[in-house]
């Protein structure tokens, strides 16, 4: 009975920003529960080669080029999806960039831009898009990726537009949820620490930063994006049908200092 709820047979989700690191991971949890996955991602080319390394596993996926940022290319994917998959029932928001080290007060208004524009207006460009739809079905899951830096600020590195904009995504995720909850779409959110992907790699391994980022995490350790997709994977199951406007940090227990 309890394992069944984590199923996605027959669902269609998208993950946009889903050609590599905990996008992949996600796509990978979501087709292995089930569900066909398309990766949605700015970098068409592997997000094509993302799919069928899929495929080629025995999953059901497919990919399209998108680029958050754009409301009215979202509204043309959306709408491309439905014509191919007939709905959407899943919806994983993970495109997301951060540009740090940048001091506030010497940022400029295209670096705080970029980030906001990716991080907070692309995912409600998304859950517009396709929570609209969802509300006419009268059911669906939504999972948005915040991350821990809506809560803390992070040290060493200053990103003033990286921090604020995940904390808009957290509240939005919130707002969403008690908006939709009573018309069947729930809306949730992960906040993840410190993830090793080909993003964060490089500045892990710089000594200095990696030990602030490991000192102040009780598990010592830097998370992994399955581990992030097992998450996604929960708020997108009917195993968490009860849960909408939450918000669940997979930090390692950064928070807790």
């Amino acid at each position: 009975m309890y394992l069944e709820k984590f199923r996605l047979d027959g669902k269609v989700a998208v993950v946009t920003g889903g050609a590599k690191g905990i996008g992949l991971a996600t796509a990978d949890a979501l087709s292995e529960a089930g569900a066909l996955v398309v990766i949605a991602d700015m970098d068409g080319a592997t997000a094509a080669k993302s799919a069928e390394a899929l495929v080629a596993r025995g999953r059901k996926a497919d990919h399209i080029t998108l680029d958050v940022t754009d409301p009215r290319a979202v509204e043309r994917v959306q709408a491309e999806i439905v014509k191919r998959y007939k709905q959407v029932d899943v919806l994983v928001n993970n495109a997301g960039i951060a540009i740090s080290f940048v001091p506030a007060e010497a940022m400029d208004d295209e670096t705080w831009r970029k980030v906001i524009d990716v991080n907070l207006n692309g995912v409600f460009y998304c859950c517009r898009a396709f929570g609209k739809a969802m509300l006419e079905r009268g059911s669906g899951a939504i999972v948005n990726i915040g991350s821990m830096s809506a809560e803390i600020v992070n040290y060493p590195q200053e990103q003033v537009n990286y921090n604020a904009s995940k904390a808009g995504v957290h509240h939005l995720t919130r707002s969403l949820a008690a908006e939709w909850a009573s018309r069947g779409v729930r809306v949730n959110a992960v906040a993840p620490t410190y993830i090793e992907t080909d993003l964060t790699r490089d500045v892990a391994m710089q000594p200095e930063i990696r030990k602030h980022w490991i000192k102040g995490t009780p598990m010592n350790r830097m998370g992994q994006p399955s581990e992030i997709a097992s998450v996604i994977l929960f708020l997108a199951s009917d195993a968490a049908s009860l849960m909408t406007g939450s918000i669940v940090l997979a930090d390692g227990g950064y928070t807790c200092w």
